[in-house]
């Protein structure tokens, strides 16, 4: 079974108070960090963007997760600054070039995910299993964090892993993104889940103060 990792989603956290949270989870060992880059336009939301990325890998060298909600990212990848420790998650449903998006992507030598949202069948993976490192189950319609959990995804991860594993395809990995609460992850893990994207359902929950015991209590339930 694959280890348990926690990306945490920055577009939660209190940017007053950045460099003590980074510091918290640089002792916490806190995997990856979480970037929802948005546009307005793939989601009616407006995002992290380029400048905060730079910004944040002046503060630590904790890897980055670039979660892209953006239209057609193929042309936009070369603005973002990858590097190769990163994963970057791509929308199925934002481009017409699924393909070609993803070949572009191979060019940054990063880990290449793709993400799916909550209403896009687990078939239109089909094609491009042989292309991907991962897949991003969103567990929310994405855009707007604090959201509750679309209760049917809870279900569509238990097919994603037979889904998986009928195609020989175990070595895949499973990101689950949305209301990740200590409870959520718990059944996730049991199906394949081992990257946890954690926001205010779990680790930014209460003050600054309380992050080191969030970390704590997720760590738990995913391990």
């Amino acid at each position: 079974m694959r280890k348990s990792e926690i990306s945490a989603s920055m577009m939660c956290s209190d940017l007053v108070n950045l460099k003590q949270t980074i510091h918290i989870f640089e002792e916490q060992k806190i995997e990856y960090l979480h970037i929802d880059v948005m546009d307005g336009e793939f989601v009616p939301n407006i995002g992290l963007g380029v400048d905060y990325i730079k910004s944040l890998r002046k503060l630590t060298s904790i890897p980055l997760d670039l979660h892209l909600m953006i239209r057609e990212p193929e042309y936009k990848l070369s603005w973002i600054g990858i590097e190769k420790t990163d994963i970057v998650s791509v929308h199925y449903e934002s481009t017409y070039q699924v393909q070609r998006m993803l070949d572009r992507l191979n060019s940054f030598g990063c880990k290449k995910f793709l993400a799916i949202n909550p209403a896009t069948p687990i078939w239109v993976l089909e094609e491009v299993l042989d292309y991907i490192d991962g897949i991003n189950l969103l567990m929310v319609n994405p855009g707007f964090a604090g959201q509750r959990i679309v209760t049917s995804t809870i279900k569509k991860a238990e097919k994603l892993q037979h889904f998986l594993q009928e195609r020989n395809k175990g070595n895949i990995i499973l990101q689950v993104d949305g209301n990740i609460t200590p409870e959520h992850g718990l059944i996730l893990k049991k199906y394949g889940a081992s990257i946890f994207v954690a926001g205010t359902s779990s680790i930014f929950r209460g003050n600054v103060e309380d992050y080191e015991h969030n970390i704590k209590e997720l760590r738990v339930a995913i391990e």
